[in-house]
């Protein structure tokens, strides 16, 4: 269990709180494993029947496809608009290697940039990073190799003393034994029934492994690990950008469009375009810039232009587009000096060898306003 579970300050407050006072708010976030009817579900029953006295929240804010930047920009409005977790899982290793293909660094300021905000609203809120299992960390362990965003996770669950549950390490090794079959038995990158449970064994292991320790206090840390970290990240309504006559706010006509849709986004306004050549501005603070939108088979190109630079592109089409109205943030810069910025977009009429279009729809702008901490 030791290259599982990783205890560290443990979660004491959180239960203390769940054995005494009566109530308590428990919290997850992450991509389609947390939001799909898994590990979540089992382990909301299993804390519940842990603390029966207990009247408990819970908060699902699992978004399927959605990688550990958009978690940052996004956990002020689906967690704690919903209430302060005593409790908060986060769950994004999957996502950040087969979606976003993030580099350690962007893991890093996002995962760091959750935490900060998670403790700027409550100091006292214990925190899980938990690392699911995919196709690719499974060849990893079975090479006896720690995927890149895990050891960047670690980083930061290690740096703030968070527990971390490496659900990734124990069904890699235990497939590279021939314990069970990864497809038949465990159910694949989305558990079955079978993975689920190993899933919320790992985490019941970690809650009664954390009851019998005495409380561990930890300050923390002043200096953040990267003054870049998403530590202010929100999103802004895109209405907030100006913009020429070939934008459109609304809801797109999606029955008119190819490709699956996510229900939960068929509803929502965007910020469309399709002429090539139309243009936006838009005046943001902070040290990132980036949009959340959706990106299907007619997913186009975008250049833009950052405080009057050289205008850069960027291609939207993601390699799940071409079936799918596939929703992630896409992200322009993360490394600005703190202070006021301007924006220059426009769509490109240039687009992707597989697109069918030069579509730009978003649904959010991203910033990261305020000053980063220094380090000393």
């Amino acid at each position: 269990m030791e290259h599982v579970i990783q205890c560290r300050r443990g979660l004491s407050r959180a239960l203390l709180k769940f054995e005494t006072e009566g109530e308590g708010c428990v919290a997850f976030i992450g991509g389609s494993i947390t939001e799909m009817n898994g590990y979540t579900a089992l382990t909301e029953k299993m804390i519940r029947g842990m603390f029966p006295r207990c009247r408990f929240h819970f908060i699902n804010a699992g978004v399927s496809s959605t990688c550990s930047n958009t978690g940052a920009f996004r956990i002020g409005q689906d967690v704690f608009a919903e209430g302060t977790p005593d409790l908060l899982f986060i769950e994004f290793a999957v996502n950040d290697n087969q979606d976003g293909h993030l580099t350690s660094a962007e893991t890093i300021r996002a995962m760091e940039g959750m935490v900060r905000q998670a403790l700027e609203r409550n100091p006292l809120m214990d925190i899980v990073f938990l690392y699911s299992a995919n196709e690719s960390h499974n060849a990893s362990y079975g090479r006896g190799k720690i995927p890149k965003e895990i050891r960047a996770m670690e980083e930061v669950a290690e740096y703030y003393h968070l527990p971390s549950i490496n659900f990734a390490a124990d069904v890699g090794t235990r497939l590279a034994a021939g314990e069970f079959d990864w497809v038949k038995d465990f159910g694949g990158v989305h558990p079955a029934l079978f993975g689920n449970r190993i899933y919320c064994a790992h985490i019941r292991a970690l809650l009664e492994t954390a009851l019998k320790r005495k409380a561990v206090s930890h300050e923390i840390p002043r200096k953040l690990m990267d003054e870049c970290s998403l530590i202010h990240g929100r999103l802004i309504d895109p209405r907030t950008a100006e913009r020429d006559e070939n934008w459109v706010f609304g809801v797109p006509r999606w029955e008119e469009l190819p490709g699956e849709k996510r229900a939960r986004f068929t509803s929502l306004p965007m910020l469309s375009a399709t002429t090539p050549g139309a243009e936006l501005f838009l005046a943001f603070t902070g040290c990132a810039a980036g949009f959340f939108l959706t990106a299907g088979p007619d997913a186009g190109t975008v250049e833009y232009s950052i405080d009057g630079g050289r205008f850069k592109s960027a291609d939207l089409y993601h390699p799940y587009s071409a079936g799918l109205h596939y929703p992630y943030t896409k992200m322009l810069a993360d490394t600005l000096s703190s202070g006021s910025h301007s924006l220059i977009l426009r769509v490109s009429g240039k687009r992707h060898e597989k697109s069918c279009g030069n579509a730009v729809r978003i649904i959010a702008f991203a910033e990261n306003p305020g000053v980063p901490l220094k380090k000393k």
